[in-house]
């Protein structure tokens, strides 16, 4: 009896540790897989949402000040970088010069208002499979602080690739380019 008393404790423990894995990874991800289907507005949202497992950007969750070439209306961002994303970042924070995001890669762009509050989120997912990616396999999401659509995901980025497609972008991240 008490073997199967282990056996049953021991049973429990595995599925506690694999159902708490699965719950972080939907925790840091959003639920946005590389194989969840067509990525929609209330999972953008909810991805720009978290914080936990993310890299930011020069390794500070600073604000930082818009520069001239950012098109953002918001005068302040900061960004961060998932798991995923964060591999293409230099010991420094910085984006890796030539880097090419891998599949799974998710960047939250925060934009901020004057007064410091939160004013919307700009997404950049790659996810090459899905019908909303553009050329580069870049599913471009912009809602606002409350999940409001800002922007069309159907229009693959169109409106966002004139600008994060200047001269020194890097897969078109523009972090390099446009904050120092």
């Amino acid at each position: 009896m008490q073997t199967k008393h282990r056996f049953c404790a021991a049973c429990a423990l595995l599925l506690l540790v694999l159902s708490s894995c699965d719950m972080t990874n939907n925790a840091t991800s959003g639920g946005i897989t590389a194989t969840s289907g067509n990525v929609t507005i209330a999972q953008i949202f909810e991805t720009a949402k978290q914080t936990s497992g993310y890299t930011w950007y020069k390794k500070s969750d600073a604000l930082l000040a818009k520069t001239p070439k950012s098109a953002h209306a918001e005068p302040f961002m900061r960004t961060r970088f998932n798991a995923t994303a964060a591999q293409m970042l230099d010991a420094s924070g910085k984006v890796k010069e030539g880097a090419v995001f891998s599949e799974g890669s998710i960047i939250t762009k925060e934009l901020i208002n004057t007064d410091k509050s939160l004013n919307g989120y700009a997404l950049l997912i790659k996810r090459k499979a899905d019908p909303n990616a553009d050329a580069d396999g870049w599913v471009w999401g912009y809602v606002t602080a409350s999940g409001a659509e800002r922007h069309p995901l159907t229009s693959k980025g169109n409106g966002c690739i004139g600008c994060h497609s200047i001269a020194g972008h890097i897969d078109r991240t523009l972090m390099n380019v446009s904050v120092p």
